[in-house]
């Protein structure tokens, strides 16, 4: 395991930083929540009358003056946001670095094959999203305790474990295209994770654009979905886990055959 090892302590950095980052800033919103509370009154109304904007971000289903359309609407965007683009971070260079830094022959002439690689890489990916997800979730779980609400946990780590799926199936995606780059692009991963986020707003807003949810995984980790009624939407997932094993089985197959320059 000695290029997930090096994976794993090239990224401690960013990991630690975006984790931190995200999750606190997640953690402080979520304390604001006994503050809204007494004004629950003044903002669904105000929300009420703000017409698309309501429906894309989900506030005419949940309630901001309960904990749970408050967690969804705040810290679910949040942790959308900035799981989505750390996964897409991580992964769009993974395998095209070391062309970029001109050390692909250190590492390839070492007795090593291309598919144990491939795997080591990949399961660094899986390994971060999993601690910033778990940080994430034990910040979230304490912040929820402060301030003694009641919650049904069952729904609610059925929401991270959405939210882990569609930040696997965005790392996936970003890990098929860096088979095929030779330099790092942040700006193609970053750019298809705000695209995935964008669209499921405009798919939130028009009916006309229902059918745009299935290209985005932001469609299965529906807060109002999944937090009140405890379900994720089937169709979107099949389409969602789909995706992800295609952005692996590509990585695989377009590394192997490349022609790798160093």
């Amino acid at each position: 395991m000695v290029v997930y090892r090096q994976e794993m302590k090239q990224n401690r950095k960013i990991l630690l930083i975006w984790t931190l980052s995200v999750s606190f800033m997640s953690f402080i919103c979520l304390l604001l929540f006994s503050e809204m509370k007494s004004m629950v009154g003044e903002m669904d109304e105000v929300f009420a009358s703000m017409g698309n904007f309501t429906k894309a971000f989900g506030m005419d289903q949940m309630s901001m003056g309960t904990i749970t359309g408050f967690y969804g609407i705040e810290c679910g965007n949040i942790l959308g946001i900035g799981g989505a683009f750390l996964a897409s971070l991580l992964a769009i260079n993974m395998l095209s670095k070391e062309e970029g830094s001109r050390t692909a022959e250190f590492l390839l002439t070492h007795p090593i094959s291309r598919v144990r690689v491939i795997t080591e890489k990949l399961l660094s990916i899986i390994t971060q999203l999993a601690i910033f997800n778990i940080v994430f979730f034990l910040l979230s779980c304490i912040g929820i305790a402060i301030l003694g609400e009641k919650i049904e946990w069952g729904h609610f780590l059925l929401y991270h474990v959405a939210n882990y799926m569609l930040q696997l199936e965005i790392a996936s995606i970003c890990y098929g295209i860096s088979a095929f780059i030779r330099r790092g692009s942040l700006g193609i991963g970053l750019g298809l994770a705000a695209m995935f986020y964008f669209l499921n707003i405009i798919a939130n807003i028009s009916d006309k654009a229902k059918l745009v949810k299935y290209l985005t995984p932001f469609s299965y980790t529906d807060a109002s979905d999944i937090l009140s009624v405890g379900k994720i939407d089937v169709n979107y997932l099949i389409i969602g886990i789909f995706l992800t094993l295609a952005g692996i089985v590509i990585a695989y197959i377009q590394y192997n055959t490349k022609d790798i320059t160093a």
